[in-house]
């Protein structure tokens, strides 16, 4: 499936029974066979960190900034707009 990632980026994630999980800040991508694969999503506070950088969380004071990790398997991402978490939030890695 082909999908520019900018899309999800900021989307709100739910779970099972709607209830709002946090926005997507971050995708993690490795190389798979030559080709960048998309391996997790990160979600909050984490998230927004990863994306800009340790200045970031320097300035703001935090030792550790909570947030989940999303495998790429526990997203269902066919409506872009509604992405939505196809297991338990406590099957999540929380960081």
């Amino acid at each position: 499936m082909e999908l520019h990632l900018e899309r999800l980026v900021g989307r709100m994630v739910s779970t099972a029974n709607h209830r709002r999980l946090g926005r997507i800040e971050e995708i993690r991508t490795e190389r798979v066979a030559g080709l960048p694969t998309v391996t997790a999503y990160v979600l909050g506070r984490l998230g927004l960190v990863e994306r800009l950088g340790v200045g970031f969380r320097l300035l703001g004071g935090r030792k550790h900034v909570s947030g989940f990790v999303v495998r790429w398997d526990q997203l269902d991402i066919s409506d872009v707009e509604r992405p939505r978490l196809l297991c338990p939030v406590k099957e999540l890695l929380r960081e």
